[in-house]
């Protein structure tokens, strides 16, 4: 009788731990490969517990990839410092993105979200919220229509580093950037 009341204690990190376990196999399998047997061997949990703490596997395939956005949020966050400390330059840009290159994690949770979000239309605006993040960022110095044009390019710079399975040169990068957002300009017209 004890052992159900110890395994009963902490029902919350008992769901966190399902929880990470399926962000980790969306990110190794993707999402449609992901399954209760999977997530509970991954997790150590009995099969059953998969369905006792969520009512469908879309509903804990939906919480495991915001568990991925949460990441990729904190990884948005960093940047937004970096930003605000250093300057939005092309140099400063370039520098971010061959650092977010080389996080394969980063890349592969930014990867399951966004993928994911192309079937499933509720997944769309969370996964639009980086570009959108990243537009915001660069709006006061280059105005929108660069702003959204460099983070175009950045997912670009992204989602082309994943098909070809090489980085772009930083050199390549900051060029581009340079083209796209021309002179840094922090004054506005009334």
């Amino acid at each position: 009788m004890s052992e159900p009341s110890r395994r009963r204690r902490d029902p919350e990190a008992r769901r966190a731990e399902i929880i990470t376990a399926a962000a980790e196999l969306i990110l190794e399998v993707g999402v449609s490969a992901v399954t209760h047997r999977l997530i509970a061997a991954r997790a150590g949990v009995p099969l059953g517990a998969t369905t006792q703490y969520f009512a469908t596997l879309d509903d804990l395939r939906s919480q495991a990839l915001h568990h991925l956005v949460t990441e990729v949020d904190a990884h948005v966050d960093g940047i937004r410092a970096t930003l605000e400390q250093r300057g939005a330059t092309p140099a400063v840009l370039t520098e971010l993105i061959v650092q977010a290159l080389a996080d394969a994690r980063a890349l592969e949770a930014d990867r399951a979200v966004v993928t994911a979000a192309v079937d499933d239309p509720q997944l769309r605006a969370i996964a639009r919220r980086w570009s959108e993040r990243m537009t915001g960022f660069l709006v006061p110095a280059y105005g929108l229509e660069r702003a959204t044009a460099a983070a175009v390019f950045i997912d670009g710079v992204l989602w082309h580093t994943r098909i070809h399975d090489q980085t772009l040169n930083a050199s390549l990068i900051e060029n581009a950037l340079t083209g796209i957002l021309g002179t840094h300009s922090t004054t506005t017209s009334d």
